[in-house]
């Protein structure tokens, strides 16, 4: 059965998740981060409920299923892992049926389809996709008008400033009696969104990497309230209201629209 698994594991590689799945075979032992996601998942496990028990949880991006596992060990009565891509969900598969997780889902499906799942979830699991998308506020709007029940653990790459900052409730257009723009445009803690045109980490699907300013503003700006902060890229939010009426996923793209 070992050498089986094994093997399994070898005709689905690369592995992006370094999973243990139980007699010495690990997914990915030789990972250029390391034991990934377990040591990063270890710095802001305590943020989430330690029980999920009747608590139904979406994953998005699930990539091998690492934290869709994670969340049916705490007991969650419902998990659904959706991905793009086609190995992610065959290696997510194999590692929850093979530890015993065999009932969690996983669909093939973008987040710009969630609508199509045709419920809300208790808990949303959006890390480590944002910056890889090229809309990724829509992304985050969507999740919001058709998915989210009551919390989101959220993760982005970011760069720049770490500092927060209030928002400024209206932008003049010129600085007083002159006509120079505001000159907290330039400051580093402003929300900022960087685009990379070309690779980061030699990989061309990184577009995005905003500064934590930047993270937080967009996260409010689609319906989201953030309750924890437990580690530098990673946020535990709650849904709210959206704060701008009809600027939002619904108006701008109604459910049905991409199909």
């Amino acid at each position: 059965m070992s050498e089986r698994l094994r093997e399994q594991v070898a005709e689905l590689a690369p592995w992006f998740h370094n999973i243990d799945l139980g007699g010495g075979i690990h997914t990915a032992p030789d990972h250029f981060l390391g034991d990934y996601p377990r040591f990063k998942f270890a710095r802001f496990a305590d943020a989430l409920p330690a029980d999920l028990t009747g608590k139904t949880v979406l994953d998005i991006g699930c990539n091998a299923g690492f934290y869709s596992v994670e969340m049916a060990r705490r007991g969650a009565a419902r998990v659904v892992g959706i991905d793009s891509d086609d190995r992610y969900l065959e290696q997510a598969r194999l590692a929850s049926a093979t530890l015993g997780f065999g009932e969690v889902e996983f669909r093939k499906l973008s987040v710009y389809d969630v609508a199509a799942l045709g419920e809300r979830f208790d808990l949303v699991i959006f890390m480590g996709v944002l910056y890889h998308l090229r809309h990724p506020l829509l992304a985050l709007d969507l999740i919001r008008e058709h998915v989210a029940g009551d919390m989101l653990l959220f993760q982005t790459m970011q760069q720049g400033s770490k500092t927060g900052w209030t928002p400024v409730e209206d932008h003049p257009f010129h600085m007083p009696g002159t006509y120079d723009p505001p000159a907290f445009f330039d400051d580093p803690a402003y929300p900022k969104l960087h685009f990379i045109e070309r690779k980061f980490a030699d990989d061309w699907t990184n577009w995005w990497a905003p500064n934590r300013a930047c993270s937080e503003a967009m996260l409010r700006a689609s319906g989201f309230t953030i309750e924890a902060h437990p580690e530098d890229e990673v946020y535990l939010c709650r849904t709210a209201p959206v704060p701008y009426g009809d600027w939002g996923a619904a108006a701008v793209y109604p459910a049905g629209a991409s199909e």
